[in-house]
């Protein structure tokens, strides 16, 4: 059964959000152009977590919350942790902003129920600016507002170990991006949560 997803509520959602925490200059161009994107309408993935429209703005939302808890839950443990929430609701809502105007839809044949065939619509990707992933979102983001060092790793490394990158041999350099910023540690851990345990269908 697919997911309903409510892209209104969301909407709000992201946005006040956005505009509660995030006060930067620069801030408010980033949000028209998040606006002005397909982002409130783009899914999460093409097959994968939240492939439906919407999916990426949940997923973001999903993201945002998971990283507010692991910080409180991590801020008990260690009240020398100190993370404010505009860098939450930065990394959160923001770290996969490289998907905006990424996926497109097309049509293909399937037999549906009744064994006839039918067109039906699917999402596949129309990369108009190869950047790559993380890598992708800190540049828009920086196109607009200033990031500070640990939210840029943050979001630059929140795929984790299934960062291409980590396969052609940067490895030392994501270690090195959760050994000094625990930021990047826990929007990764909340990447994860949100895409494997929050939007399992």
């Amino acid at each position: 059964m697919e997911k309903t997803i409510d892209k209104d509520q969301n909407k709000r959602l992201f946005i006040n959000a956005y505009k509660e925490y995030v006060k930067r200059p620069g801030s408010i161009e980033l949000l028209n152009w998040i606006e002005n994107s397909d982002f409130f309408e783009a899914p999460a993935s093409s097959k994968f977590h939240l492939d439906v429209a919407g999916g990426l703005c949940e997923h973001s939302l999903n993201v945002c919350r998971n990283l507010k808890k692991l910080y409180e839950l991590e801020k008990q443990a260690h009240p020398e942790l100190t993370i404010g929430m505009d860098k939450i609701v930065i990394c959160g809502l923001l770290h996969d902003l490289c998907k905006a105007n990424f996926y497109k839809t097309e049509m293909r044949n399937v037999k549906n129920d009744a064994g006839q065939w039918e067109k039906v619509p699917y999402y596949t990707t129309d990369e108009q600016d190869p950047w790559g992933h993380g890598e992708k979102s800190v540049m828009l983001i920086m196109k607009y507002m200033k990031l500070e060092d640990d939210e840029i790793c943050a979001i630059n490394w929140h795929m984790g170990g299934f960062d291409d990158r980590v396969r052609g041999g940067a490895s030392k350099s994501i270690s090195v991006a959760y050994e000094k910023y625990p930021l990047a540690v826990l929007t990764q851990a909340a990447d994860f949560i949100a895409t494997y345990i929050d939007e399992t269908r």
